[in-house]
């Protein structure tokens, strides 16, 4: 299935049913009276949370949505019937942005969560309610409002506690997909992961929380380079950050220069995401020519004062241990957030 996690749509709230002018007849009521009766107000439309759909794929391709309009008034005082409101799913993380005015009209975190998008029209009033002691018989009545019109943006940013990224081929996809029951594309070409991909891993405690796999940057993403940046917004809410760096061609490759390059990439894509936990993890450790070199890495990263963890996802050596340590982190990361909210 195809990933979208943006797209526009366009809402119309229910219009107001009709309130209509009657007058009774009746045998025994010599001048009857007024009895129309007020239409229905016009269905509302809300956004709501599922957990059944990860992609905003589904709206690409029904874009306008209409709340069913209110029921117009009868006579013998009966009012119409309100129009039925109109529910509109998407995956939770989904933020809805009004596109002319471009205020946030509310964000979806949880599933069965609601945002009203559009109002439904106001009723139109038989002329019964206009009924007064100068005016026994009146003629009135009102007509029913056109529900709310609004274009809106939907933008999906995936709830993951964890973000995985780095260069391409750096074994994001591969440690996920030992850890995980998610499927990734693996292959040794760059960009084999083409879209953002979720799985949960389950601690030997019972506990579990949400990684996302990123697709790999390069530098100058921030530029649009290579696929750009346009998914990083799916790491902005984790809490923690795994930052891969293959090993496997030192001291070939500069591992430093990679760091430092996938760094500033996160920073000029949102300040905010290089002040987020960050574990390096260096990856591939089963590839190095000298198992000594990791005292190598080691020391030229000393400086840099983070978490390392050596691992290989293909013989699992040290992936225990780093599941253990970021299970921590986003325990932690959750208790400074209860502490000081």
């Amino acid at each position: 299935m195809k990933f979208v996690d943006e797209t526009s749509i366009f809402v119309f709230g229910g219009k107001g049913g009709d309130g209509i002018s009657s007058f009774r007849r009746e045998k025994h009521v010599p001048k009857g009276g007024p009895d129309g009766g007020d239409g229905g107000p016009g269905g509302n439309i809300f956004i709501r949370g599922s957990n059944n759909t990860n992609t905003l794929l589904h709206l690409r391709y029904n874009r306008h949505h209409r709340a069913k309009p209110g029921i117009n008034g009868m006579s013998k005082n009966k009012h119409g019937k309100s129009g039925e409101d109109l529910y509109i799913d998407v995956p939770c993380g989904t933020i809805i942005l009004d596109q002319e005015t471009k205020q946030c009209l509310g964000e979806i975190i949880n599933e069965n969560d609601q945002v009203l998008v559009a109002k439904g029209g106001k009723k139109g009033l038989g002329n019964c309610r206009f009924v007064s002691s100068v005016n026994r018989t009146p003629q009135k009545s009102t007509k029913g409002l056109v529900g709310e019109n609004k274009s809106l943006k939907l933008e999906l940013k995936l709830l993951a506690d964890v973000g995985l990224v780095g260069f391409p081929n750096a074994g994001k996809s591969t440690f996920l997909s030992t850890i995980t029951d998610a499927k990734p594309k693996i292959a040794d070409y760059p960009f084999t992961t083409l879209n953002p991909i979720l799985g949960v891993i389950k601690t030997p405690d019972f506990n579990s929380f949400v990684i996302a796999d990123i697709p790999g940057l390069i530098e100058h993403a921030s530029e649009g380079a290579g696929l750009g940046i346009e998914f990083l917004k799916h790491i902005e809410r984790t809490n923690v950050l795994l930052h891969f760096i293959d090993v496997s061609q030192f001291p070939q490759v500069d591992l430093m220069e990679n760091f430092s390059v996938i760094n500033r990439e996160l920073t000029n894509y949102h300040s905010e995401l290089g002040k987020k936990q960050m574990i390096l993890v260096f990856t591939k450790c089963d590839q190095l020519s000298d198992p000594d070199m990791n005292k190598e890495i080691q020391t030229l990263f000393k400086d840099i004062q983070l978490p390392k963890y050596f691992i290989s996802s293909i013989t699992k050596k040290g992936v225990n241990n780093l599941i253990m340590a970021v299970d921590q982190s986003v325990r932690n990361s959750y208790l400074s957030g209860m502490l000081y909210s």
